[in-house]
């Protein structure tokens, strides 16, 4: 018999499947295939139940119960229980994608992968959680799910002791206590490194300003399908997570997470040159930048510095003169929300932020951590040219001022130039002659706020700025420092 004769006689004994079209040569393979779509199952495993089509899986299947791992990768010693596993896995080191997507035409590197790949477009979810009966496309995502039931962690960092419910999590997470010059995927712009190659990925997006995902609902782009997806959340306006504690919503189940940390007085993240703690990555991140005085977002007209994005988008507004956010009650407008919010608070006099030891009420939390520091004493920003100190950082920006004899601020009727933008506003009263802080008791009104307070203890005797030299007592606190000067003269006529 010629070759040909016996191929077509080889081609006469193949064997077809109705339903898939899919040929075999051998009889006992092609009834093995039809129990596939007959979903006929009678091969169990003894130790965990599972049911296959034939026996030659099953036989591979019990590879997993006994540890046997004799397939090696000569690459990196990786061990298979199944040869087809080991080669799907050498795909990784050589870049091989044989397998196609027949929708989107997607390399895949092996046919699991291909298969979980298809069902991202038809959205078919075959694994279900037994508990909370969430779906999920690929099973071995559902397996660490399992776990955020029993809250187990099984996977824990050797450095810091953090929990992980999946072993990619804790490889991902151990990326994080790498140096800057220990990441392996560096940007070629800016030499920024990265732990990953899908993260250098994302970050080259910000220097082309490209933004791929695109809002279905507003058009607004985003860089990262992650921050699409959180958008997303704002045109639902449902916050579904709230707090327990302050009863405050929230629209991700994170965003609660980081909020629970306030009321915990947690800190987790260290800055490690000065040791003070922050509540997110993020913030210790954005913080890192003061000790390095890198203010990398410039306002092109001013060229004013920030060291967050955020930050120069508000400064912008106060260039453009725009205040999208008004009150509803008062019409007064407003460059931020978060200004609006603050004043919303004046309508309703409410100030829900309590001094523990005093028991002051302040709108603004940040007005109370301020207050504090009078109650310890503390003034944490010190002068490097005559080594004051002050309560707060604004107080020593305008107290440099001093030193420099700087005064940005000037009038437009007499050309008076002034250190602060506030004084600026009480010498623009004299030309009004307005006096809009008006006492109570007399009627009698001030153009500032500080001389309405002074004149107010007329009316109840008080004198609470007293001289230590010579406990003579004032009303104002002007006075007690022109008093001092009596003393100074004493000493220098002596």
């Amino acid at each position: 018999m010629s070759e040909t004769e016996h191929l077509i006689e080889r081609k006469e004994e193949l064997f077809t499947c109705d339903l898939c079209n899919k040929t075999f040569s051998k009889k006992k393979n092609f009834r093995a295939h039809l129990k596939i779509h007959t979903n006929v199952r009678n091969h169990f495993c003894d130790v965990c139940d599972k049911a296959f089509t034939n026996k030659k899986n099953l036989k591979a299947h019990l590879l997993i119960h006994s540890d046997v791992k004799s397939h090696v990768c000569d690459v990196c010693n990786k061990r298979f229980a199944r040869k087809s596993v080991l080669i799907e896995h050498l795909r990784n080191h050589t870049g091989e994608k044989p397998f196609f997507c027949n929708v989107c035409n997607k390399p895949c590197g092996g046919k699991s992968e291909l298969k979980n790949h298809l069902r991202s477009h038809t959205k078919e979810k075959p694994f279900s959680c037994d508990i909370c009966n969430k779906r999920f496309s690929v099973k071995s995502n559902l397996k660490p799910h399992l776990l955020t039931h029993t809250k187990e962690k099984p996977f824990v960092c050797e450095t810091c002791n953090k929990g992980f419910p999946r072993k990619a999590g804790l490889k991902y997470h151990l990326l994080t206590h790498l140096k800057e010059n220990e990441k392996p995927f560096v940007c070629h712009i800016c030499s920024k490194g990265f732990g990953q190659p899908s993260n250098l990925r994302t970050h080259l997006l910000t220097h082309s300003k490209e933004k791929p995902h695109i809002c279905e609902k507003c058009g607004k782009g985003f860089s990262q399908k992650s921050a699409l997806k959180y958008h997303l959340l704002t045109h639902k306006k449902e916050k579904q997570f709230t707090c327990e504690t302050c009863n405050k919503s929230f629209l991700d189940n994170l965003d609660l997470k980081q909020h629970l940390l306030v009321h915990r007085g947690e800190k987790p993240f260290i800055c490690e040159i000065c040791g003070k703690g922050f509540t997110t990555k993020g913030i210790l991140k954005t913080h890192s930048l003061t000790h390095m005085g890198e203010k990398p977002f410039v306002c092109e007209i001013c060229n004013k510095g920030f060291t967050q994005k955020g930050n120069l988008k508000k400064h912008l507004l106060t260039h453009s003169g725009e205040k999208p956010f008004v009150c509803e009650i008062c019409s007064r407008a407003f460059a931020r929300k978060s200004e609006l919010k603050v004043h919303l608070l004046t309508h309703t006099g409410e100030k829900p932020h309590v001094c523990d030891i005093c028991n002051k009420a302040f709108v603004q939390r940040g007005s109370l951590m301020r207050h504090l520091l009078i109650h310890t004493g503390e003034k944490p920003h010190v002068c490097d040219i005559c080594s004051k100190t002050f309560l707060q950082k604004i107080d020593l920006t305008r107290h440099l001022l001093t030193h420099t004899r700087e005064k940005p601020f000037s009038c437009e009727i007499c050309n008076k130039g002034f250190s602060q933008r506030g004084k600026l506003k009480l010498h623009l009263y004299t030309h009004t002659e307005e006096k809009p802080f008006v006492c109570e008791i007399c009627n009698k009104g001030f153009s500032e706020k500080r001389k309405l307070k002074s004149h107010s203890f007329t009316h109840t005797g008080n004198k609470p700025y007293v001289c230590e030299i010579c406990n003579k007592a004032y009303a104002d606190k002007y006075k007690l420092k022109l008093h001092l000067f009596t003393h100074t003269e004493e000493n220098t006529h002596d």
